[in-house]
């Protein structure tokens, strides 16, 4: 019994299922956004992200990178950014969800998710900071975009810090329970 108990563990099919719910779950829960700063209302927090994370958690960095990249495919679709918001995204998303993702499969324990994910707001943080001054603000508002970017970047910070730590707290509630269904259905 145990024998084929761990070889369904590794069953591709209940895998790739897993993968594509996660992907639809980001891809609906990405429209129920909201804005936090009256003064930067096109910073829409939502919690879409957080399934890109577990996919991290549950299946390592280069799943959790393709979830990301099917879900800004499936939002060109009824895009009013031309394209440039879904880059901005998935650069943004990418550079959070890869380093819990790959130290995850090394290291595992409370304590071990907890510093990857700080560490993971400070990059998608940063990483985020970049992606506006140089890719969004540049190719939204043109010659402006520097000056406007200035006026702008603490509400920039502040968003995505909120951002990246709220996802980091839900994906860290949300994990164990999934991960023990997951294990059971033999997905993981």
């Amino acid at each position: 019994m145990k024998n084929n108990r761990k070889s369904s563990k590794k069953n591709p099919t209940k895998k790739l299922v897993v993968l594509a719910l996660f992907t639809a779950l980001a891809y609906i829960v990405s429209f129920l956004s909201f804005p936090i700063f009256p003064a930067a209302p096109f910073l829409k927090l939502d919690f879409g992200n957080v399934f890109i994370m577990l996919s991290g958690f549950l299946f390592g960095p280069f799943e959790a990178i393709a979830v990301a990249l099917v879900k800004e495919l499936l939002a060109l679709i009824g895009t009013t950014t031309g394209g440039v918001g879904q880059i901005a995204d998935f650069l943004m998303t990418s550079s959070f969800v890869i380093l819990p993702s790959i130290l995850y499969k090394y290291r595992k324990g409370l304590k071990s998710v907890a510093l990857s994910l700080c560490g993971a707001c400070v990059i998608g943080t940063v990483t985020a900071a970049l992606v506006n001054r140089f890719i969004t603000f540049p190719l939204y508002m043109g010659p402006a975009a520097p000056a406007v970017f200035g006026s702008l970047v603490w509400y920039v910070v502040g968003f995505n810090i909120l951002k990246t730590v709220s996802i980091s707290i839900i994906t860290v509630l949300l994990y164990k329970r999934l991960s023990r269904f997951l294990t059971e259905f033999g997905a993981k």
